[in-house]
C-alpha cells in the first residue's frame, strides 16, 4: 500500500474523514465531511507530518522555507517540517503567521523564519474550499519581501467547482500562479474505499459511492 492509501485509512480511523448528510461551509450538501480539527493526538499529528513530507517530497524541488497560515495551518507546518529534517534529513526553515500584528517587543505578524528578496516559499494549508486562506497569505508573505510562492500543498482535493464553475485550486492557479499539490483527491478515495474493510466495516459501500459519484457529477469540476 503506497502513502495515499495509507493516508485514506489514517484519515478515517482519526474521525477526519467522514461518512453521511453534512453541509459544508458554503451551504452545499455533501455525502461526506473532511474536518482536519479532529487530529488530537501526538501519535496523529506526528503521522500527519509524515503523509506531507512524503507529498512535498514527490512534488517540490527548490524551496527555501514552509509558511502555515494561521490557525490550522500552525501545526501543520510545523509537523510537516520536523517530518522532513527527522525523516528526510532535510531542513527547511518554517513560519506562520499571528492574526493580529504584535505592537510591542520586535513587533510584526510573522513567527518563525523571516523571509527574503529571492525566496521560493510553499504554503502548507488543511484543505481549500474558496481559497480565501491564500488570497491573506499571498500579500502578507509578499508585503514582507520578494518571494516567489510557488506551491499549496494540501490534504485532500474534493475536485468541486465554486462560484463561477472553476475550482479554487483552478482560482489560485489563475490569480497567483500557484500549482496545488493535495495528497489525496476524493476519486483517490472512493477508488480506495469502495467495498474495502477497515477495522471490519465497509467503509465506501454501493450506495455511498453513488450518492458520492452523484455529488461529483453535480458539483464537481
Amino acid at each position: 500500500m503506497g502513502y495515499k492509501e495509507d493516508f485514506i485509512d489514517f484519515m478515517v480511523r482519526s474521525g477526519v474523514l467522514t461518512f453521511g448528510d453534512f453541509v459544508t461551509k458554503s451551504g452545499r450538501k455533501t455525502p461526506y465531511f473532511i474536518n482536519t480539527g479532529n487530529y488530537k493526538t501526538a501519535e496523529q499529528i506526528s503521522k500527519l507530518g509524515e503523509y506531507y513530507a512524503a507529498c512535498i517530497g514527490e512534488n517540490i524541488g527548490e524551496m527555501d522555507f514552509m509558511y502555515g497560515p494561521a490557525y490550522k495551518g500552525i501545526p501543520l507546518v510545523i509537523t510537516s517540517a520536523v517530518s522532513l529534517y527527522r525523516d528526510h534529513g532535510v531542513n527547511i526553515p518554517y513560519c506562520f503567521n499571528r492574526k493580529e500584528a504584535k505592537d510591542h517587543g520586535e513587533g510584526g505578524s510573522i513567527i518563525g523564519y523571516k523571509p527574503q528578496d529571492g525566496d521560493k516559499a510553499i504554503i502548507i494549508e488543511d484543505v481549500i474550499t474558496a481559497g480565501s486562506s491564500v488570497r491573506e497569505s499571498v500579500p502578507l508573505l509578499k508585503g514582507l519581501a520578494d518571494v516567489d510562492i510557488t506551491a499549496l500543498i494540501i490534504s485532500v482535493d474534493r475536485m468541486e467547482k465554486g462560484n463561477n464553475d472553476k475550482s479554487a485550486i483552478q482560482e489560485v492557479k489563475e490569480a497567483f500562479g500557484i500549482t496545488t499539490y493535495p495528497i489525496v483527491t476524493v476519486r483517490d478515495i472512493i477508488a480506495h474505499l469502495y467495498n474495502y474493510e477497515i477495522d471490519g466495516k465497509i467503509v465506501i459501500d454501493d450506495e455511498m459511492k453513488r450518492r458520492m459519484e452523484d455529488h461529483l457529477d453535480k458539483n464537481g469540476i
